[in-house]
């Protein structure tokens, strides 16, 4: 017996198609809701470019899981965005629903990743947290300095 809710047919996506996401940053179109029809899953592929970062947000009721393929970065992390953890190509990263987080790339080469969440309807359960913008900023600078931040 067949699911009524999964797609019918196997899919390739190509990563031609991009869009910007409500935390201001440029992904390619992978697998969700919108491009495939998936119903418990979004995919897709993010590149944060030398010196970039995205908004302070939360996806409501879903987790994801980030895979880095290329450069390293951090994740801004915390009710106030209190902590930062290093992440290189090769290491995944996991953040629970409703954690408050922002990747930032520090470093001069781009800085790239598979990014799997349990929500395909990938944009729709962003909630931006501009409360945390200064918090962020003030994290990023501790970085820069080289500050001892724990994770």
């Amino acid at each position: 017996m067949s699911d009524p809710l999964m797609p019918k047919k196997c899919v390739t996506v190509r990563a031609a198609e991009s869009y910007r996401g409500k935390q201001g940053l440029e992904y390619f179109a992978g697998v969700s809701a919108q491009t495939i029809g998936s119903h418990g899953i979004c995919m897709h592929l993010l590149t944060v470019p030398p010196g970039g970062r995205a908004k302070a947000h939360k996806h409501e009721g879903h987790e994801t899981t980030i895979y880095v393929l290329a450069g390293e970065g951090y994740t801004l992390f915390g009710d106030n965005l209190e902590y930062a953890m290093l992440s290189r190509a090769g290491d995944i990263v996991y953040i629970p629903a409703g954690v408050p987080h922002l990747p930032v790339n520090l470093g001069s080469e781009p800085l790239s990743g598979v990014i799997a969440r349990t929500d395909p309807n990938e944009q729709e359960s962003v909630v931006l947290l501009p409360e945390l913008e200064a918090a962020a900023e003030a994290m990023i600078a501790r970085l820069k300095r080289g500050d001892n931040v724990s994770s």
